[in-house]
Formats: structure tokens, C-alpha cells, sequence
């Protein structure tokens, strides 16, 4: 092994699959309430400053009781994914974030 195979192996960012920056997409499901979509876009606005809000999709479910946002985010690092991961998981108002 080489001295560049070993600081490869060692380097955080080869682990990931994922290049930063990059844009990536977040599927965020709630229940279709009033303040939902403005909740999830104030939580990427946090770990994102330059998220735009007009790129929000939503698609709510067949029965009209939940609701689906995909947002897309600049993500910059594992850290400000996992970040933004745990904020909206622990949202009062979503139930699955993908």
C-alpha cells in the first residue's frame, strides 16, 4: 500500500458518495396541515441560506390527510446533512423524512 492508498482510506469524504457541494433532494412527509410546508422550508433555511422555496414540490396523499414536500438543499458536508436530517425528524409536524 501506498502512502496515497493509505490517506485514502483514512480521508472522511471518500466514505460518502455524495460530492460537496451538490444539490440534494429530501422527501418530507406530514400531516396536510395549514403551517406544514412554511415549518419545513424554515427548517432548511437554517442549514441552508441559500435554499430556494419556489423549488418546494408537494404531492399530498390520495386520502388528502398527509402530504408530501421534497426540498432540495445545497449540502456542503455529512454534518450539515445529518443536521438538517435530525432537525426535521424531531419536527413536531413531520412524520417520515427521506
Amino acid at each position: 500500500m501506498t502512502m496515497s492508498d493509505t490517506s485514502a482510506s483514512t480521508d472522511p469524504r471518500k466514505d460518502s458518495l455524495i460530492e460537496y457541494p451538490s444539490l440534494f433532494p429530501i422527501k418530507v412527509m406530514g400531516l396536510h396541515a395549514e403551517d406544514f410546508v412554511h415549518a419545513i422550508t424554515r427548517v432548511a433555511l437554517q442549514f441552508d441560506p441559500y435554499f430556494d422555496a419556489s423549488t418546494v414540490e408537494q404531492r399530498p396523499s390520495s386520502g388528502g390527510k398527509y402530504l408530501g414536500v421534497t426540498i432540495t438543499v445545497t449540502a456542503t458536508s455529512r454534518e450539515q446533512l445529518d443536521d438538517l436530517y435530525r432537525a426535521l425528524t424531531s419536527h413536531p409536524l413531520v412524520k417520515v423524512v427521506l
